[in-house]
């Protein structure tokens, strides 16, 4: 049997696999643990478009997703996450 997978050991595993500077986990599934949206700040997306960010964070979390129902992202850049937070763009 498999781990129960928290948003506290998703958060950890961006922060290990991708450096992520910030993770901002949302368990979206009342607590049961198979839904997550993820807000995740690394410097390895820059120059990466969107699909190869996508990829480089399923890769990551491999382990995790397999035992997911949903998981969503969104991939920023240090620098494109400053602007968002510049122009006050609800997190």
């Amino acid at each position: 049997m498999t781990a129960r997978i928290t948003a506290k050991k998703i958060e950890q595993a961006l922060k290990e696999r991708l450096d992520a500077v910030e993770a901002i986990i949302q368990d979206v599934s009342n607590g049961c643990g198979t839904s997550f949206r993820c807000k995740i700040v690394s410097e390895r997306f820059a120059n990466l478009n969107i699909l190869a960010r996508h990829r480089l964070v399923n890769n990551a979390l491999k382990n995790e997703i397999d035992s997911l129902h949903a998981f969503s992202q969104e991939d920023y850049t240090p620098e494109e996450w400053n602007k968002l937070k510049e122009n006050n763009v609800p997190k």
